[in-house]
């Protein structure tokens, strides 16, 4: 009984964390490993890989922690909302358990990248304090930036070209502008997960009178802005190939392309008042970025030996 009752809370617990966003922190490491295998021209500290990857996902575990609980206390994640991974607002979990769950993932992250920090320097050391501070201070007080429409941005940045070029750099020790301009399109699906997520919650997170760039902008240019993300991944890697950054095995991501069709049609006449016909889109979306990224660095590891 005491066995059952355990694996009960560790299943409540690992709800929490919402780990079918994890792949959203996952891929651009992977991304970055492949750029470092296809690009860096010195020995790479592979037996750095698996500490990246797992400080990455437990720093993407604490902020969706965090973000449950300021979302609760807010009154932006309510037994009426879609969002967030509900262990609060059913009961499961008390809000200062989340929050001091969250803390204790944020001090595991960054044990985790000591191996890292001592292997590459005083860059990594920084590297890791930004990404700790961007995963807090997403909905945490006292700057809580998602709330005031400027998740899409940060999201870009901290889970794209920052986790790409941070892997590519942890590994190698160096820097090569091809990584960044690979690391684009993954910004760009990642930030449309949240778009997707934004997108659906529009009316709710109105009523609670929390900003988003979905609701700043209206829902027409909200979709607008999702179409333009997921298109813009696709344009992007043509781009690569036609600049010869990345060979035509990059194309490859193009068999993603029926689930974005999927997806982008899915918001066609959607209402604000009527989101539930949506209320899978962030989901979905992680889903493509997930194909998306897989597609990339098999390409990229096509491309190294072929």
């Amino acid at each position: 009984m005491a066995n059952e009752t355990q694996k009960s809370k560790l299943q409540i617990w690992i709800q929490g964390t919402r780990p079918f966003s994890f792949t959203a922190s996952m891929i651009p490491c992977v991304v970055g490993a492949m750029l470092a295998l296809l690009f860096s021209t010195g020995p790479a500290l592979w037996y750095l890989l698996p500490f990246i990857m797992l400080s990455s996902l437990l720093l993407h575990a604490a902020t969706n922690l965090i973000g449950d609980y300021y979302d609760f206390i807010k009154g932006v994640d309510t037994k009426d909302s879609f969002g967030g991974s509900r262990v609060i607002t059913d009961g499961l979990l008390e809000p200062k358990q989340v929050f001091k769950g969250g803390i204790i993932l944020f001090a595991a992250a960054f044990l985790l990248g000591l191996p890292i920090i001592f292997a590459r320097g005083e860059i990594i050391l920084y590297l890791g304090i930004a990404g700790i501070l961007g995963g807090f201070f997403y909905s945490g007080w006292p700057i809580g930036y998602k709330y005031y429409a400027l998740g899409n941005i940060f999201v870009f940045a901290l889970m794209g070209p920052f986790m790409v070029v941070g892997t590519y750099y942890a590994l190698t020790g160096t820097y090569n502008p091809s990584v960044l301009y690979t690391s684009l399109p993954i910004g760009c699906l990642v930030a449309g997960i949240l778009q997707a997520n934004n997108l659906r919650d529009i009316k709710h997170d109105r009523d609670a009178k929390i900003k988003t760039l979905a609701g700043v902008m209206g829902s027409a240019y909200a979709k607008a802005e999702y179409l333009t993300l997921i298109i813009g991944a696709y344009i992007i890697v043509v781009g690569l190939v036609v600049f010869n950054v990345l060979s035509p095995w990059a194309l490859l991501v193009f068999l993603s392309l029926p689930p974005a069709i999927k997806n982008m049609t899915a918001i066609r006449g959607v209402q604000v008042d009527n989101s539930a016909k949506i209320a899978m889109l962030d989901v979905q979306t992680a889903q493509l970025h997930l194909m998306f990224g897989l597609l990339l660095s098999i390409s990229i590891l096509i491309s190294k030996f072929v």
